[in-house]
């Protein structure tokens, strides 16, 4: 309508339908199957979903996520610059950098379906944020392997994914997600 005001609700009002609509979508697909296994249908309590806490989580989770989106196409940006000013970048920093858009591309996954009460997502991403930095900083103690500038850019990565680690691990989370008992692994749960 002409001259009507847009209020700040109606923004999130259009990101929940887009998240609603990329949901009945990822679950015709039944995608949650494929990446969730047999525990695809377990999801928590929507009172849990919404409860302050989790919201707050969910929320420092994106921001972590795009700070870790920030950091990978920082060292793309920084191999492309050194690339065209005639600079030897190693095949290891263009690799590198490629896996961790597309880590960081499956971490939003498993955040968005963790929103949603998925407790697959919410364990995998746990696992995730455990295995990565790890993996992280072993490889970047190899010599020669990595510039200086992206041995940095691997440990800002490691502190952003032990960030979402900590909030994964809160005793709140750990309470909103309980892990599945045996009979709802099978698949008697069905998300409403």
């Amino acid at each position: 309508m002409r001259g009507e005001v847009v209020g700040p609700r109606d923004g999130v009002d259009a990101t929940s339908t887009l998240s609603d609509s990329a949901d009945r979508l990822w679950r015709r697909l039944r995608l949650d199957r494929i990446a969730g296994g047999r525990q695809a249908q377990h999801v928590i309590h929507e009172d849990m979903r919404e409860h302050p806490r989790t919201v707050r989580a969910f929320m420092g989770i994106r921001w972590l996520l795009l700070g870790e989106t920030v950091v990978g196409l920082t060292a793309i940006f920084i191999a492309a610059v050194l690339w065209s000013r005639g600079e030897h970048v190693p095949w290891a920093v263009w690799f590198r950098s490629t896996v961790v858009l597309f880590i960081t591309a499956s971490l939003y996954v498993f955040a968005w379906r963790a929103q949603l009460g998925y407790w697959w997502a919410y364990s995998r991403l746990r696992l995730f944020s455990r295995i990565f930095p790890i993996v992280t900083l072993i490889v970047a103690t190899i010599p020669g392997l990595y510039p200086g500038w992206m041995v940095v850019e691997q440990i800002v990565f490691s502190l952003l994914m032990i960030g979402i680690g900590d909030l994964l691990t809160t005793d709140h989370m750990r309470a909103a997600f309980p892990r599945p008992a045996a009979s709802t692994a099978s698949g008697a749960d069905h998300p409403s």
